[in-house]
């Protein structure tokens, strides 16, 4: 059986993103960075990739990356997911970044592993694994595009079509389309390619519509393994995204404990209380659940590590939707228990609070919402159950 506890390595590489994240990217920031209109922080997105080189972890060094695996980047999801880090990295350096290994675009890799180039894959936020996506219109060739970063995009094609509410569309330079008969490369800053920012519930993670009109592209994988890599890419995020609301939900947990032994109410601490001791206790036991269920995701999903195209591995869809259901749930429940445990403070537009609840909520409908994961659960083990909508 595989081993799940952290080792000494990974222990270390939480400490190293936690205190730049702290030094960078306090909540304090975060919440002063949310009135700058900007789609992400460029200064620790930069910071990640080039001192600690977080952003290429789970690509193979002979692409530019740092060759380490999807366990590692949990663990770094999970401290990104305790600061409400507004960085595209789910998006480029986990879901995008694991459709271009498997569908073999190895070209495309080295900027995006060192973080001059942001990628995304062009599918609604809300996209499941097992759902279908919305497709691109495939038309003739235009004039060749230029490069995206260090990534060419030359215009072997063009695509037509619109989807809204991508979630890391806003800071991205390559655009991986799904299209009718492949998956499209194509530079976000081209001609005939429209971005739109959209009102969403966490600031710190923004939706774009992206509107495509004749865009130069280039195809990366046609047919069949183009299913598979954007199937494998949602997994992948599915998973990691699991790892994230741990981390959400364990700065909840820490920061409310803290309020509650120096808040006094009739004379002695709040968190003397039997009432909030339960909760409190309730929300711990959730979180050592979750992140159980969030590492052999993790852990499956490193274990069917691309290049190359291959099947899905049912195993690692099943772990998947386990850890999507579970860990959004516990991750609501421990933001809404911050929120309110805080009392009056926890309300207020001040407060970090507000951050981390409105993340676990967007994050609960992120890749599927928990019932859509256990109904792919009941099928994936073959167990009747209602349809869901």
């Amino acid at each position: 059986m595989t081993n799940l506890l952290y080792d000494e390595t990974e222990e270390a590489l939480r400490a190293s993103v936690r205190a730049l994240c702290a030094a960078v990217s306090p909540t304090g920031r975060v919440l002063a960075w949310l009135a700058a209109d900007e789609p992400y922080d460029p200064r620790l997105w930069q910071r990640l990739a080039d001192e600690l080189g977080v952003v290429g972890l789970a690509v193979p060094e002979e692409y530019g990356g740092a060759g380490a695996g999807l366990r590692e980047v949990a663990v770094v999801l999970e401290e990104l997911g305790r600061a409400v880090a507004p960085v595209p990295y789910l998006g480029s350096a986990v879901v995008a970044t694991r459709a271009l290994l498997r569908c073999g675009a190895t070209e495309l890799l080295a900027p995006v592993a060192a973080g001059r180039t942001r990628a995304v894959l062009v599918v609604p936020v809300s996209t499941a694994p097992g759902d279908d996506w919305p497709t691109f219109e495939v038309g003739p060739a235009a004039a060749p595009g230029a490069g995206s970063g260090s990534a060419t995009v030359s215009g072997s094609a063009t695509v037509s079509g619109a989807v809204a509410g991508v979630a890391d569309a806003l800071p991205a330079d390559l655009l991986l389309v799904p299209a009718r008969d492949g998956l499209y490369a194509v530079r976000a800053s081209g001609p005939g390619v429209r971005i739109s920012p959209v009102v969403s519930l966490d600031g710190t993670r923004p939706l774009g519509d992206v509107d495509l009109t004749a865009a130069p592209a280039v195809r990366l994988a046609d047919g069949s393994a183009a299913v598979v890599a954007v199937r494998d890419g949602l997994v992948a995020g599915a998973a990691m995204l699991a790892s994230e609301q741990v981390g959400v939900a364990e700065w909840c947990l820490d920061s409310t404990v803290r309020y509650v032994r120096e808040r006094f109410q009739f004379g002695r601490p709040v968190g003397s209380f039997q009432a909030v001791k339960h909760r409190l206790a309730d929300v711990w036991v959730g979180i050592v659940e979750a992140r159980a269920v969030a590492r052999y995701a993790a852990d499956r999903v490193a274990a069917t590590q691309p290049p190359g195209p291959a099947p899905v591995d049912a195993e690692t869809e099943l772990a998947a939707a386990v850890a999507a259901a579970h860990c959004s749930a516990v991750a609501v429940t421990a933001a809404e228990t911050c929120v309110q445990l805080h009392g009056g403070i926890g309300f207020t537009w001040e407060h970090p609070a507000h951050l981390f609840l409105k993340r676990a909520r967007s994050n609960a409908v992120m890749f599927g919402t928990p019932d859509r994961h256990r109904a792919a659960l009941a099928r994936l083990v073959d167990l009747p159950g209602p349809d869901v909508a």
